[in-house]
């Protein structure tokens, strides 16, 4: 991490100190109670589906359930699939989702398995392809053919392993904050797998909920994002908190093994964006890495033919929560030149 990444991030760590409502007092939250809805407060409509295929491609004893978000089904300019990242859940495309729909097109939101509301099985791999194939499964199950994949993050690695395995069936890509691009070490990697456990997700303190959620993810964290950091905070007294710590370690180490998606972005055919936030303090990944974030995106940049750079001055890590206007305007202006 560079000296103004860290100045930067201490300032608005001291700041988030001084003034942060505390919510280690409120009543715990269920992963299925997590509430889906949009800024203007109308609840999404949330449905679950099984994933058969998926269940028998990975030798798991019944098919996993995932939970999804399906608006504006017909649109006529065609499906976005949207793809969470690392930790969160649908719902971290908060501002996108309804805007979308009202704009013409079927959007589908799901939450991987392990997240949000749906199953977390222990026996599921959590590898980046995997979840890309429970996610090609929904698609193809909701008739959504050739979509586009929009991916935040851990989420955006998920939609290039499917772009890099199937690319006849992908339209487009829209990589926000893209995880996949950065190089680790096999050392790197062991020390991913050594310091990153259950336990540590299960004792992160409230005011470090704070630090990872907003100052971590974000250059104009404001009130209105608050949810994030309190649903996080009392679903750490959720019943299936393990599990989804467990699925969290188990991705973390699916992400650092990247090196199948770095080295085979040439097998991509579809048009893709590659839009992140200027003052990302996660990417490159600030324990092991210097640099700035643009440095990262440019391997990816040159690695996928004809494809779009994207920087968001001001912005930081979650990009679509962060800086929504200027995201969703860079984002509409790739889709603009999109073929059907």
């Amino acid at each position: 991490m560079t000296l103004a990444r860290q100045l930067g991030a201490a300032a608005l760590a001291v700041a988030l100190a001084a003034c942060a409502p505390r919510y280690s007092g409120r009543p715990p939250l269920e992963f299925q109670d997590l509430p889906y809805a949009g800024p203007d407060g109308k609840a999404w409509p949330v449905a679950t589906r099984e994933l058969p295929e998926t269940a028998r491609a990975y030798g798991m004893a019944r098919p996993p359930k995932v939970a999804y978000v399906e608006l504006g089904k017909g649109g006529p300019k065609g499906t976005l699939l949207f793809v969470h990242g690392l930790g969160s859940y649908l719902k971290f495309w908060w501002f996108q989702l309804d805007a979308f729909a009202a704009d013409g097109w079927h959007v589908v939101a799901l939450d991987l398995p392990g997240y949000g509301r749906s199953e977390k099985p222990a026996s599921f791999p959590y590898t980046m392809e995997a979840m890309a194939d429970a996610a090609r499964e929904l698609a193809r199950g909701l008739g959504a053919e050739r979509p586009v994949l929009v991916g935040h993050s851990m989420g955006a690695q998920v939609a290039l392993s499917w772009a890099i395995r199937y690319p006849e069936d992908v339209r487009a890509l829209v990589l926000t904050s893209p995880a996949g691009f950065e190089t680790f070490s096999a050392r790197e990697r062991a020390w991913f797998e050594q310091a990153y456990s259950t336990a540590l997700v299960k004792s992160v303190p409230e005011y470090g909920i704070w630090g990872t959620v907003a100052q971590a993810n974000f250059a104009r964290f404001r009130p209105e994002l608050r949810w994030l950091v309190e649903e996080r905070v009392r679903l750490a007294r959720a019943a299936a908190f393990d599990a989804y710590a467990y699925a969290q370690v188990r991705s973390v180490q699916g992400l650092a093994r990247n090196d199948f998606v770095r080295q085979s972005l040439g097998r991509v055919t579809a048009p893709a964006l590659i839009v992140f936030g200027e003052q990302d303090r996660l990417i490159p990944n600030p324990f092991l890495h210097g640099g700035f974030p643009r440095e990262v995106f440019e391997v990816g940049h040159r690695g996928l033919a004809g494809s779009r750079l994207v920087g968001l001055a001001g912005c930081g890590h979650s990009v679509q929560l962060d800086c929504p206007r200027e995201y969703g305007e860079a984002v509409k202006g790739f889709l603009a030149g999109v073929g059907q």
